[in-house]
């Protein structure tokens, strides 16, 4: 069977939200922690990558089995975490086949939704499994294939995974992830998914 850890990006400074992102309460919880459990459950190791406010944090998640990373660069941008959550990976399971990045801000992804990628991935091929929203979007929840790492370590500043994808179009399989991948990074979609998600 396949080895894939699970990587969370989580480092991101919440500007617009006006307060971390991370510790919002999902429930009877925080929103990474919510994000955590989900991801603990396909039984995959998962890391979280860390930035801004991981002094906060750390406390809160600390009792999960996950690793933790802390992005002292944080602030350049998201690449700059894809880059060096990928590094620090690499290095602890030397034998993965590929890793699947997600995203804090979107709580609406489900287990099944990353089991199904997970189930998608066939070792060996060069592929990337991507997800895609209802509207066309496509990107995060991502897989990628191990022969894609050396240039998710080469990410910098701002750029995302996006752009590895754009350029390996033809290896790229997609999964529908419809209303599953909305995002939050306001305070008002922060409350439309909250009640979406506790109300649906």
């Amino acid at each position: 069977m396949a080895k894939i850890p699970i990587l969370l990006l989580a480092a991101g400074g919440s500007t617009r939200m006006e307060q971390p992102k991370q510790l919002l309460p999902w429930g009877e919880q925080t929103l990474i922690e919510h994000q955590i459990q989900t991801l603990l459950k396909t039984g995959n190791p998962v890391s979280v990558v860390l930035g801004s406010y991981s002094n906060l944090i750390v406390p809160v998640i600390a009792k999960y089995e996950v690793d933790i990373f802390i992005n002292t660069e944080w602030e350049s941008g998201m690449g700059s975490s894809i880059s060096f959550g990928i590094s620090q990976i690499i290095q602890k399971f030397q034998d993965a086949n590929g890793i699947l990045i997600t995203l804090l801000d979107q709580p609406l992804i489900t287990t099944s939704y990353i089991e199904k990628m997970l189930g998608a991935f066939e070792a060996g091929s060069q592929q990337i499994i991507a997800s895609r929203s209802t509207s066309g979007w496509t990107g995060v929840p991502v897989l990628f294939n191990k022969c894609f790492f050396k240039e998710l370590t080469e990410l910098s500043n701002d750029e995302g995974a996006k752009k590895i994808i754009k350029r390996h179009e033809k290896s790229v399989i997609f999964l529908e992830g419809g209303e599953l991948l909305e995002d939050m990074d306001t305070p008002q979609t922060y409350q439309q998914l909250l009640s979406k998600y506790f109300n649906d």
